[in-house]
């Protein structure tokens, strides 16, 4: 079988390509990593990425009251099949400490803005 366009491709068909870029952009800077931290990503994060990840895709905040059956539907199988990836990952790397991850948040958020954050996009400020 031959390979498909995109799996030959130095880099994914799409945007970066026809941007002319050699090079993936980054992940949306809303969706954080949930895999391997201490204590685990709970049911209420995940669905919040999830979210994030449909009104990415699906390019609406709220959807219109003929697609929001379809959004939820979309919100909760994502929010599913995350579950089972996030809490069966397997690593060698030990854990990340939630409270560190937060502080070096807010450090490059000082950094970058100039002043304390008033929350963080794993948890809100301690």
């Amino acid at each position: 079988m031959a390979p498909r366009a995109w799996e030959s491709a130095p880099f994914p068909i799409g945007l970066a390509a026809r941007a002319g870029l050699d090079t993936v952009p980054r992940m949306c800077r809303n969706i954080r990593t949930l895999a391997n931290f201490a204590p685990p990503a709970t049911a209420a994060e995940i669905r919040a990425s999830s979210l994030q990840f449909v009104r990415k895709l699906s390019g609406a905040n709220k959807p219109s009251k003929a697609n929001a059956a379809l959004f939820e539907r979309a919100v909760d199988e994502v929010a599913s099949a995350a579950e089972r990836l996030v809490h069966g990952w397997v690593t060698s790397a030990p854990p990340k400490d939630r409270d560190v991850e937060i502080r070096k948040m807010i450090e490059r958020s000082r950094a970058r803005f100039g002043k304390e954050p008033k929350r963080t996009p794993i948890d809100p400020i301690r």
